[in-house]
Formats: C-alpha cells, structure tokens, sequence
C-alpha cells in the first residue's frame, strides 16, 4: 500500500506519466518556491536526488529561526550528513556540540552569494563571530540575529567592512553588546540601507552625536536602536534617512532629529525622567507619521518644518505630581509644532498635562487642518476646560473619537446616580457658555464615537450639546458595552431624553452599542 508519504512525493514530483517536471524548472524559480517552506523541510529535498542537492547547498535564504540550531561537532561535513543531524532529535545527539548553521555555511556552494542569514542562539562571542565572518565571505546581504551570551561581547567588526550587506539586526536577549569607537565604526556600512540594534551597551561613550550621519551612513534608509542604556546624547541626521524607531533609551538627555526624507518617528519610553536639562529638537519636512508615546517629558521641545505631517500619536510618562510651568510649555510647544496634522490621538496621560493648572493653554497653534481627534481620557471634571479648548483648537474637525478609561468608571457613576432629576448640570452650563467660541468646530463635525459610555454627567452632558448644536453631525455612537436589565432601562431613558436635543442636527443617527 502507497504511504502517504510516498503519494506526497508523486504528486510533487512526477507528472501522469511518472516524469519528473519540477525539477526541471529553473533554480530561481525553485529557490523561490523553497523559500516559502521551513529551513528543516528544505533540508529533506536534498536527499532526493543530485539535482535538489545542488539546489539546498545554493540556497540562497537559510532561516534557522524555526529549529535547534545546536548539535553534535563533526570535521566530515557533507550535505546528506548535514540533512540527518539537523532531523535527529536533540535526546538522541552525543556530548560533543555542532554549529549546524557552521556545518549548513561551510557546505553551501562557493559560487553562490548569501542573501538572508536568520538564527537565534546562545552562542559565545568567539562562535557568532566566526558565523557571521563566514557570512560575509559568501556575501551575504541581510543578517538578522538575536543570541545569548555569557557575558558582555563587542559587536562583530566583520560586517563594517561588507559590501554586500544591506540589512543588519543584532538583537541580544542578555547581557548586552558593545559597540567599537565612533572613529571606527564610521569606516564602514557603506553599502547598509537597515540597521536595527537592541540592548547595547553605551556607558563608556554615551554620546553618539557624530555616528549617524550622512557622511557615516550614505545609504541608509531605516534605523532602530532599542535598549541602549547609558546612552545619554543622540543625534541622527542621515541624508536619505525615511524610517525611525527609538525605544527604552531611558537615560536619554538630548535628542536631535533632522533628515530631508524622514517619513516616519516612532519615539517610546525614552528620555531621564529626574533629569533637568532634557530637550528633543526636530527637523523634518517630510515626515507624515509621528509615534511619541511613554516617553518623560523633556524640558525643552522644539519642532521645526514638520511641513508634511500627517498623523501623530502623543502620550507621556509623568512621574509623580511633576508637572512643572518649563514641562507644561515643553509639551505645548511639541504640539504646536504638529499644527498641520491631519489625524491626531492623545493619550491619556497627555490629556492630563493639558488638564494641569499650569497649562499655559495660549501657546498652543490651532490645528487647522485637523480631520480627526481621538482622546484617551478619564473624563473627570478636571479634563472638561482641556477637552474644550482643544475642540476650539481643532475648527475644521470631521470625527471625533471619545475613549474613556475604565479606571475611573467607579468614581463617574457615584457622582451622577440623581443625573437625571436635576434641571440643569454644572456641565451642561458649562458646555453651553462654550457655543459660539466651538461655532467653527460644530459646523464640522460629523462623526463622534464615544467608547466607554456609562451614561454618566460629563459624557452625558458632552454628547447632549454635541447633539444639540452639531449643524454637520451625522452620526453619533455610544459605546457601553454589556449592561444588566436595570441599566438597560435607564439607557433607553437616556437614549429618549437625547433624541429631543437632537432638532439642530435632524440627520443625525444615534446608536447605542
């Protein structure tokens, strides 16, 4: 009886005829067919004939992220013995160690260049240099490693001198690794377009305010350090720069962007929080997408020529009570300098900087151009003069997307249980002596979307005036997730007593999800 194996293998292999037609395809088309399947499975074809042989010991893309990558040392190398140790479990494997990626490089064809190199091990410094220096002789041109060490080790010198390399990611999952002195490393990367390093160890030279720039990296176009401790001072000013991450550089005091092609910023848990002399300075007139989220805020911001500017998500880390006037004027003027933003999300901690008695409110430019508003916020009676005044802000604004945190639900409901028996609410009195300056906005608006709506004073008072006076608002959604039969009584009342304020806006459609 045909194995099911042996059905696989004539199905792939062998035509009606019993001809074999795959392997007379081309060996581009069969490296890319290959490429698609796991490293392990494409070492089985090379035991099928001379012909998938050739094509394993050529293949161009070797990912050995999917198996064990540690095995027995052997100074006979072959493919077919390669192809066996790489399928033998590892309980069944001596004492003695292997490199199977060693093993899988040293067979590989001399002729043919390496394009991807991926692995994840733990691997002693002397080992991943010697991989990685065999991955530069065969002219490899994207090598994505992550490992362990035992110790602290110094980034592999081989690669600075690689021609062929376009991509670079060096991740350490423990301890960390160091980088050579500036002096040396702006000797190579000629040829990189990417370069991604995480957990590197910066104490000796905390400042890299002379690495990252044109003249270092010609051709670089995506950069992303993340977990650089000791780094204190960046500057990064690449000519064809387009992509920027920057993450857990937690003692970061300076930070200083400027790139003609710089598309997209993504800042997140950076800057020294107990620092007093912290700043950020920007340039980029072509940035389109900005991320700055759990980031402490610096002391100092200046945004210049963020001409482009499309979409931006803004969030911070505060310690404490630590809002100081110098902050307060440092987060205004970040958002000032994002004034042309199209689609803009504040995070929760961001509404509350605004929230602060010291928010020097006049500072900030009106975003004209603003299409779209999403706001993170607890909603407390503190946030409702900032919620105002970036709606006076925002005079041209289409949707305006409402989250509420459930951290604070507990605390809205105590406060409106008798909502409904009082004429008027200091809220309401509130969000009516603001018609005439939210004129411009209300003859905009006309999507609001409000998640976490527990039919509570603030939120109830905002989308009564929202609906009272909206001369463009077409669509209103109040999120409330699952209420018992009680509560759904009350929400019909709710939702009754808000269809009466609704005359100004006749087209507008409310729904109650």
């Amino acid at each position: 009886m045909e194995t099911r194996a042996a059905k696989r293998k004539r199905f792939w292999f062998e035509s009606e005829n019993g001809i074999d037609r795959i392997s007379d395809l081309p060996d581009v088309v069969l490296h890319q067919i290959l490429f698609h399947l796991p490293i392990k499975t494409i070492a089985q074809t090379s035991v099928l004939s001379k012909r998938w042989r050739s094509l394993w010991i050529s293949f161009p893309d070797l990912d050995f992220t999917s198996i064990n990558t540690i095995g027995v040392y052997s100074t006979k190398v072959n493919p077919a013995s390669t192809v066996k140790r790489l399928l033998t479990p590892p309980h069944s494997l001596s004492n003695k160690r292997l490199d199977f990626i060693s093993q899988v490089l040293a067979i590989r064809d001399k002729h043919s260049d390496l394009r991807i190199l991926r692995f994840r091990a733990p691997l002693s410094f002397s080992r991943l240099n010697g991989l990685i220096r065999l991955a530069v002789r065969q002219n490899v041109q994207e090598l994505d490693v992550e490992v362990t060490t035992d110790d602290y080790f110094n980034f592999p010198r081989s690669v600075l001198t690689s021609e062929s390399l376009r991509v670079f990611k060096l991740r350490s999952s423990y301890p960390g690794f160091r980088l050579p002195p500036p002096s040396v490393m702006k000797g190579g990367f000629r040829s990189l377009h990417t370069l991604s390093l995480s957990l590197v160890i910066l104490y000796t030279q905390p400042s890299l305010s002379d690495l990252f720039t044109d003249a270092s990296f010609p051709r670089l176009k995506k950069l992303n350090l993340d977990t650089c401790f000791g780094l204190k001072h960046l500057k990064v000013s690449c000519l064809v720069l387009e992509d920027l991450t920057l993450e857990k550089c937690f003692q970061l005091i300076g930070l200083d962007v400027s790139g003609a092609r710089l598309k997209r910023l993504r800042v997140a848990s950076c800057f020294d929080a107990k620092c007093g002399e912290s700043w950020v300075k920007m340039n980029a007139p072509s940035l389109r997408s900005m991320v700055w989220e759990y980031n402490s805020i610096t002391e100092n911001s200046s945004l210049e020529n963020l001409i482009s500017a499309h979409e931006a998500s803004i969030g911070f880390f505060v310690v404490g009570e630590d809002l100081s006037v110098t902050k307060i004027r440092s987060v205004s003027n970040l958002l000032s300098g994002l004034s042309r933003l199209h689609s803009l999300t504040l995070e929760s901690e961001c509404v509350e900087v605004l929230s602060s008695r010291n928010y020097i409110a006049n500072v900030i430019h009106p975003f004209n151009h603003l299409k779209s508003l999403e706001l993170q916020t607890g909603f407390n009676r503190d946030n409702v003069p900032s919620l105002a005044y970036l709606f006076k802000s925002s005079p041209t604004l289409h949707t305006l997307i409402l989250k509420i945190l459930n951290d604070y639900k507990i605390e809205r409901r105590k406060w409106n249980k008798d909502l409904w028996d009082m004429p008027t609410s200091e809220e309401e009195q509130f969000w009516e002596s603001q018609t005439h300056a939210l004129k411009p906005l209300l003859n905009h608006l006309s999507v609001v979307k409000i998640h976490g709506f527990l039919e509570c004073e603030n939120e109830v008072s905002l989308a009564k005036f929202l609906l009272k006076h909206g001369k463009a608002l077409q669509e209103m959604t109040l999120f409330s997730g699952h209420c018992n039969y009680r509560d759904s009584l009350r929400r019909q009342k709710i939702r009754s007593q808000m269809m009466g304020f609704s005359r100004a806006s006749s087209n507008a459609k409310i729904q109650f999800l």
